[in-house]
C-alpha cells in the first residue's frame, strides 16, 4: 500500500479523515477536517475528493463534508451487530410501550459501550446516549453489566485508570467500582441513579447468548424518582426472550432462480 513521506499508509489518513466525525460533527468544513485529522489541507482535499468519488463521503450546498450513503450502506450491509439487533428489535420494541421512556442496546467496544440501537419518546427523561455513541464502562448501567462480566484484564485497567466523574453519583472510587462489579454479578442488574445525569435513572441486565455468553447488555433509562424495581422484571424477561431468540437455528434463504 503506497505511503506518505512520513511513513503513514494512504490508508491510515483516509481513516483519520473519516474519524472525525462523530454524532456532534456531522457537517464539517474541509479546513476543520484536516485540523483534526493533523494532515495538511491539500492532503485532506485531496483524499476528500477520493473519498466523495467513491460515494463514502459526500459535500452539502455548504460545501461542508458530510458522511456519505456508500459508507452506511456498507457498514449496515455487514454489521456484526446486525444479527444481534434483529433478534432484539421486537423486545425492545415491547419493552419500549411499557418503559415509555427509553430502552437502549449497549456491547462492548474497546474500553467502552457502544449503543446500537436506542428507542424513545417525546419528553421522555434526558438521556445522553446516541446509536453509534459511546460512554465509559464505569459511568453508566450499560457499562457497568458489560464491565463486570468482561475479562479480569480489562476490569484491571479500568480499575488503574482515574474514573471521570460526570454527577457527584458517579462511582470515581476504584474499591467502589471493584464492590459493585461484584454485586452485579451478583444480582445480574445494575441500578444507577443519577450517573450521568441527575435527573436520570439507569437499569440494566446483561444480554447473553444460547451458550450462556453475554454479548450486549439492555437497559432503560427512566427517572430518578421511578421504583428500579418497577422496571427490573420486564428487563429480565426482555433479556430472556432475546436469548431464547438468538438460540434459534438459521434457516438459509432460498437459492435464487
Amino acid at each position: 500500500m503506497a505511503r506518505s513521506s512520513a511513513g503513514e499508509s494512504v490508508l491510515t489518513r483516509a481513516v483519520r479523515i473519516l474519524e472525525v466525525f462523530d454524532p456532534d460533527n456531522v457537517a464539517i468544513p474541509l479546513g476543520v477536517i484536516a485540523e483534526q485529522a493533523c494532515l495538511p489541507l491539500s492532503t485532506t482535499s485531496r483524499l476528500v475528493d477520493e473519498l466523495v468519488a467513491h460515494g463514502l463521503l459526500r459535500r452539502d450546498e455548504h460545501r461542508r463534508v458530510r458522511i456519505g450513503l456508500r459508507l452506511w450502506e456498507l457498514a449496515s450491509r455487514a454489521s456484526p451487530t446486525r444479527d444481534l439487533r434483529d433478534a432484539a428489535m421486537p423486545f425492545l420494541e415491547d419493552l419500549h410501550a411499557v418503559v415509555g421512556h427509553h430502552v437502549q442496546l449497549g456491547v462492548l467496544e474497546d474500553d467502552e459501550v457502544l449503543f446500537i440501537e436506542r428507542l424513545s419518546n417525546p419528553g421522555a427523561v434526558i438521556n445522553v446516549t446516541r446509536i453509534a455513541g459511546r460512554l465509559p464502562l464505569h459511568a453508566s448501567s450499560s457499562g457497568l453489566v458489560l464491565l463486570a462480566n468482561a475479562s479480569p484484564g480489562l476490569q484491571d485497567q479500568i480499575l488503574r485508570r482515574p474514573l471521570t466523574s460526570y454527577t457527584a453519583n458517579t462511582i470515581s472510587d476504584p474499591r467502589t467500582l471493584r464492590a459493585v462489579l461484584a454485586e452485579i454479578r451478583q444480582t445480574g442488574v445494575a441500578v444507577c441513579p443519577g450517573f450521568i445525569h441527575d435527573d436520570a435513572l439507569g437499569i440494566a441486565v446483561p444480554l447473553k447468548d444460547a451458550g450462556g455468553r453475554v454479548v450486549a447488555a439492555l437497559s432503560v433509562i427512566v427517572p430518578c424518582t421511578d421504583d428500579p424495581m418497577s422496571h427490573i422484571p420486564a428487563l429480565q424477561a426482555a433479556a430472556h426472550g432475546i436469548r431464547r431468540e438468538l438460540g434459534r437455528p438459521v434457516v438459509p434463504a432460498p437459492p435464487e432462480r
